[in-house]
């Protein structure tokens, strides 16, 4: 057996069972981030942003300090302007990220392939809102009705596609005469 949830069995009690680990062990796989990979994106962001803090503040104290310098003036505004260019750059990548976590999690489990259903959502029309993506279960409805294939069905309704048979109504099983019939490959008289 794998990974043992101990919380999970003081929460269910008698009723819990180690199938309930392998499930829960597969979902926590396939929806989050491991605490160790999120405490260090988290802590190279914090860094980051401190690093552009202290470099902005640097930069403002040798301009104070250039005096009449003219050609440090211009120097210290390239690096600004290069920093300002960095920090805008840092902010898309953030916001990019943002979305498209937004979405991987907003379709997870709901359709048969995740990164082609991302790939369909607009991602200038929507708008981070808090912990909230505005505009992105608009857009998931709409890609739901004009392609409805690329989303699982929910049990017992039926799945689009191509059906030959008799909808679930027989056997299964079919005669070459009745294929042949089917396919219009009917044998020679």
């Amino acid at each position: 057996m794998g990974i043992k949830f101990e919380w999970l069995q003081q929460i269910f009690g008698d009723v819990y069972t180690e199938e309930i680990d392998k499930k829960v062990a597969e979902e926590i796989g396939k929806r989050f981030v491991a605490r160790a990979d999120y405490n260090s994106v988290n802590e190279t962001r914090k860094r980051l942003e401190a690093d552009l803090a202290a470099r902005d503040t640097q930069l403002e104290e040798l301009k104070k300090a250039a005096g009449n310098s003219e050609e440090l003036r211009q120097q210290i505004q390239a690096l600004q302007d290069e920093n300002k260019k960095a920090q805008e750059k840092y902010e898309a990548d953030l916001r990019e990220l943002t979305l498209t976590n937004a979405i991987k999690l907003a379709v997870a489990g709901k359709v048969h392939d995740e990164t082609l259903v991302a790939g369909l959502i607009d991602k200038d029309k929507l708008v981070i809102d808090g912990d909230k993506v505005v505009g992105l279960d608009e857009q998931l409805k709409s890609l739901q009705e004009q392609k409805a294939f690329l989303f699982k069905s929910e049990e017992g309704e039926p799945k689009p596609g191509f059906r030959v048979g008799s909808e679930g109504k027989g056997t299964g099983k079919a005669s070459e005469d009745q294929l042949a019939s089917i396919f219009g490959n009917l044998p020679p008289k």
